[in-house]
């Protein structure tokens, strides 16, 4: 079930493991719910083939007893794993707050992964063995699916929109990484690799890939090249939110609504900032619309996701960006 059989592929992670144990516990359930039935059926049709003169006008009466425990016993095991795959399909939604952030693209038809140490790489994905990790991922063009079989996880990648996946593999290795939705022609061909590695291979690859300085500090290059510090930055004499400390923490908005700054709504934000305005703000802020690419996005989400380890300013009229 973890490797040796050569159809199942090799539970890579806790989580993969305990997928595993479900898969393997639900089925011997089911197992030995059926089998009786069609072992009986089969018997049944051998034994009693040419019938009987039995007398059927008046037949027993039954045990209620065993027809409700047959009914409700297997009713409470099958909502008893339901549960369980609902804790596991949870959990993958709540990663912790320590995890290496890596911010992937997906295109037609390759996977771009950036480290937050400004690392890049296409196809493969390099990650420390033990360590939490979350992907921010999004598409350039359509729907794709990041699947990694060893790990026993897959989410879909939407154009336009992020989605998030974590996982903490902890078995050194190479793993197929494949896209599970059908993207066009060659759809066959978007493949790749999760190499898991020991954290001192890790921190060898980190310094042999290099990179051009990190996500933080080029996101705070591009933050200043458009201009955007001239009204966000806490120093700015403009009335404009400050973004000091909002990653992550609920922003009220024009209407009354609030909503959780993530990723989403950050670059939701440049792109179209009118939409969601913030609460004692006017809509004046630019759209930034075809202005910055998907890599300019991804590299100011990251630096303002850095600011949310920074405590916010101590003043009442700053809002979230708007």
């Amino acid at each position: 079930m973890n490797g040796h059989l050569p159809f199942w592929p090799v539970a890579a992670s806790e989580h993969a493991a305990k997928v595993d144990a479900l898969t393997f516990w639900f089925t011997l359930l089911i197992v030995a719910l059926t089998a009786p039935v069609f072992i009986l059926i089969t018997v049944f049709a051998f034994r009693y083939r040419r019938g009987s003169g039995a007398d059927r006008t008046h037949r027993p009466s039954g045990n209620v007893l065993v027809e409700t425990s047959w009914m409700v016993i297997p009713f409470l095991l099958a909502l008893g794993f339901f549960a369980y795959a609902a804790k596991l399909y949870l959990d993958l939604g709540q990663p912790p707050a320590n995890s290496i952030v890596i911010d992937v693209v997906a295109k037609q038809w390759m996977w771009k992964f950036e480290h937050p140490g400004g690392q890049r790489e296409i196809d493969d994905l390099h990650v420390p063995a033990g360590r939490d990790v979350r992907l921010s991922m999004i598409s350039q063009d359509v729907i794709h699916s990041f699947f990694v079989p060893a790990l026993r996880i897959k989410q879909d990648v939407l154009p336009g929109r992020y989605t998030s996946l974590w996982f903490n593999a902890d078995r050194p290795g190479v793993y197929d990484l494949r896209c599970a939705q059908f993207c066009g022609m060659d759809h066959s061909l978007m493949i790749g690799r999760l190499v898991v590695l020991s954290p001192a291979q890790y921190a060898s690859w980190l310094a042999e890939a290099g990179g051009s300085g990190d996500l933080t500090s080029q996101g705070k290059a591009s933050f200043d090249r458009l201009g955007c510090s001239g009204c966000h930055a806490p120093q700015s004499q403009l009335r404009a939110p400050s973004l000091q400390g909002i990653y992550g923490r609920p922003a009220p908005l024009e209407g009354g609504r609030v909503v959780i700054v993530d990723d989403q709504y950050l670059r939701d934000s440049i792109l179209d900032p009118s939409r969601d305005v913030a609460a004692g703000y006017q809509p004046v802020m630019p759209t930034y619309a075809g202005e910055v690419s998907q890599d300019d996005l991804a590299k100011l989400v990251a630096y303002i996701r850095s600011l949310g380890d920074e405590p916010a300013p101590a003043n009442p009229g700053r809002e979230p960006p708007s």
